[in-house]
Order: structure tokens, then sequence, then C-alpha cells
């Protein structure tokens, strides 16, 4: 088996092992596993990481904390209990994240705290919103819409390894996006305010200087792609 079918198999094991947290409503597939089942028959090429993670409500946290002892072949970590390790080998690790799109907390980073399911919410995560779930080896998978996780990721506010993994994360979600999805972008990026925007340009600079990284999106030979989609940004600043 080729390394890419392999891990697709570990990934496709792993949203069965967590199906009972996928069937609470809002809760998202979120992270670099996006890009992956968005491919034609989630063929999972672009690989940034080996884990998944799941974006949970604020407001579904206790019913997804319900669901935790109905998960099968992976434990709470000791160090982590937000972190889920696989007790088989055929399974990806599991982080579940928080995501707040309430009016009072949206676009706020706090820790959601709590003994089983600690949570850190993202602020970004308030632009994701549900898509169309896909339906991955009969399994109905929640996504977000491309285009709110694609600016999440350019607002990246981490810096160094990880940093450059969120911008790699972005860069395979463009090249799975299609049209409508980048209209969407811009639509979402007009609604930002300036310093936003000016992060998420900077974020889209950055990614096209990054240098290839072994097995993982390369973004040298989409620099072109990546300038277009500069451009179309810059294209719906206001004028000054």
């Amino acid at each position: 088996m080729s390394a890419i079918a392999d891990f697709r198999s570990r990934l496709v094991r792993t949203l069965h092992a967590v199906e009972p947290i996928l069937r609470e409503k809002g809760v998202l597939i979120a992270g670099s596993e996006v890009p992956n089942l968005l491919e034609p028959e989630a063929r999972s090429t672009l690989i940034v990481s080996k884990d998944l993670d799941i974006a949970v409500p604020v407001e579904r946290h206790a019913a997804v904390k319900a669901r935790l002892r109905e998960l099968r072949g992976l434990r709470r970590s000791g160090e982590e209990p937000s972190v889920w390790l696989p007790l088989e080998a055929e399974l990806l690790e599991v982080n579940f994240i928080g995501m707040d799109t309430r009016a009072e907390r949206a676009g706020e980073t706090y820790v959601l705290e709590d003994s089983e399911l600690p949570l850190l919410v993202f602020a970004q995560l308030s632009l994701l919103r549900p898509g169309k779930p896909l339906d991955i080896e009969g399994l109905a998978v929640p996504v977000p819409r491309p285009a709110g996780l694609l600016l999440e990721k350019l607002l990246t506010d981490r810096s160094g390894e990880k940093g450059d993994r969120d911008l790699l994360v972005a860069l395979a979600l463009v090249l799975v996006s299609k049209p409508s999805d980048l209209a969407e972008l811009e639509t979402l990026y007009r609604g930002l305010s300036a310093e936003l925007r000016f992060a998420a340009r900077s974020g889209l600079s950055a990614l096209s200087l990054l240098e290839p990284r072994v097995q993982m999106p390369d973004p040298t030979p989409h620099r072109a792609l990546l300038a277009r989609l500069m451009a179309r940004l810059e294209n719906t600043e206001p004028e000054r």
C-alpha cells in the first residue's frame, strides 16, 4: 500500500471512530484534513499533518462531551484532555477545538474550562460556516465551506513551523476550491476590518514564499495562482 493510500485509510477509519461526535449538530471537521476530504473521492494527497481536528460549537459542548464515551479505539490524553490518542496504529490523533459564532463572543480567543473536555476557542473559527456534508464510504462527514476555513488559515497568528503548516493548509484549500468558493472568499474578506484584511494578505504573501516541504503541498508551482488571488483581494480594497 502506498503512503497516501495508507494515510487515506487511517483518515477514513478515524472518521468512523468519531462518528458519534459527527452526528452532533454544528460539529465540523476543521484544519488540515478538510482539503483532503474535498479532493475527488477524498483522495487525501494534500497531507500537511496527520491528525484530525474537530471543531465543536461552544453551545454544543455538553452534548459533544456526553458522546465521548462512545468513541472507539481512542483514549483521552493525560496531558491534554482535548486531545484523544489512537490505541491502534490504523487511527489518527484527534484534537477537539472550540468554535464560537455567537454575536457576543465571535472573533474572541478564550479557553472554555472543563475537567473532561476543555476547549481552546479560536477567534477566527467564527468565520466557518457549514458546507454540504460529504459522503465518504457511507459516512456523512460535516465540513465547513472552503472560503471561511481558507481565510481562517491565512489569518494564522502562529509562528514558526505551526504557522507555516497553517499556511500550507490554506494552499491545499486553494487547490480544491471552486470559482464560487473564491468569490465567497472575496465577500468574507471585504467584511473584515482593515487590520485583518492586511493580516490575510500578509499570510498569502508569506505562503507564496514558503520553501517546499517533503510530502506536503508545494507552493512553488502555484505562485502564479497565489499572485492572482492576491490581486483579487487587493482589488476589493476600498479606494483611499
